[in-house]
C-alpha cells in the first residue's frame, strides 16, 4: 500500500523547482508567495512571526497554514482542503475575520481517490482526542492533505515535522502514543490503515533489519510551503520529532 512516501498515487506538483506558488515583491522589496500572503490575511503576521505558544494560537495556525497552501493550487479551495463548503464558511466564521479567501493557482488541483481519502480519515475519526467541529474538521484536511506527494508536514503547510508531531499528539493522541518508535506521521498513518484491514506492510518484524527503515525512520527535511521566501531547510536533527 506504501512506496517511499506512500505507495498509492504517488502525485508531482506542477513547476516543482519554486514548488508551484507564485511570489510577489511587497512594498519593503521583499518576496511574498501568494500562500504566505494568504496566510497574512488570515492572521495579520507572516506564517514564520507566528506565535503558537498557546493551543489556540496553535489551532488557530494550523487552520491558516493548511488554507494558504490549499488556495495556492487552483481548483475549488474546500475540495483541496478536503472540507464541503458549508464546512468550510463554518471554519471561517469560528477562526477567522475574513469570511473567505480566493484561490490563486494557475495550474490545475491534483487528481485524488475519494475512497482513499474516506479510509484516511476514518482511521483520524476513530482515534481524534479533540471534540467538536475542530477534531472533525482537521481529520478531514489531514486526510485531503496525505494525498499529496510530499512529507505530510509539507502538505498541511505547517513550517516543520515538529508542529505536526505537536498537532497529532493534541487532537489524535491515540495515534502519538501508538507511534512511540517515532515513525514518520504519513508512513505511520498508512501502517495503520493497513494493519486495520488485515495486511502487513512490513518484510520484516523488526524494523531495525528492515531495508525501508530509513523511508520510514528517515530524517523529514525540507522547506515550508507556506514560507514568506526561501528559505534553508531543516536540518535532521530538527526532523525527528
Amino acid at each position: 500500500m506504501l512506496s517511499a512516501e506512500r505507495d498509492v498515487m504517488v502525485r508531482a506538483f506542477p513547476d516543482i523547482d519554486s514548488g508551484g506558488y507564485a511570489s510577489a515583491v511587497t512594498e519593503s522589496g521583499r518576496s511574498v508567495t501568494d500562500a504566505a500572503r494568504v496566510y497574512r490575511d488570515l492572521t495579520g503576521v507572516l506564517p514564520e512571526a507566528a506565535n503558537i505558544d498557546d493551543d489556540a494560537h496553535f489551532d488557530r495556525h494550523v487552520l491558516a497554514s493548511i488554507l494558504a497552501l490549499a488556495s495556492s493550487e487552483g481548483g475549488s479551495l474546500a475540495a483541496q482542503a478536503g472540507l464541503t463548503d458549508t464546512e468550510l464558511g463554518d471554519l471561517f466564521s469560528h477562526w477567522f475575520l475574513a469570511r473567505s479567501i480566493e484561490s490563486s493557482g494557475d495550474h490545475e488541483a491534483s487528481v485524488v481517490d475519494a475512497d482513499e481519502i474516506g479510509i484516511v480519515r476514518d482511521l483520524l475519526l476513530e482515534n481524534r482526542s479533540s471534540e467538536g467541529d475542530y477534531g472533525r474538521w482537521l481529520a478531514a484536511m489531514i486526510a485531503r492533505r496525505a494525498m499529496e506527494p510530499n512529507h505530510l508536514w509539507e502538505d498541511l503547510g505547517l513550517r516543520d515535522r515538529t508542529e505536526l508531531t505537536r498537532l497529532i499528539a493534541r487532537h489524535f493522541a491515540p495515534l502519538a502514543r501508538r507511534n512511540d518508535k517515532n515513525m514518520r506521521w504519513k508512513r505511520f498513518i498508512y501502517r495503520m490503515m493497513c494493519e486495520n484491514d488485515g495486511f502487513v506492510m512490513c518484510s520484516t518484524p523488526v524494523c531495525s533489519n528492515c531495508a525501508d527503515y530509513a523511508l520510514c525512520y528517515g530524517a523529514e527535511t525540507g522547506t515550508s510551503r507556506v514560507a514568506s521566501a526561501a528559505q534553508s531547510p531543516a536540518t535532521s536533527a530538527e526532523q525527528t520529532v
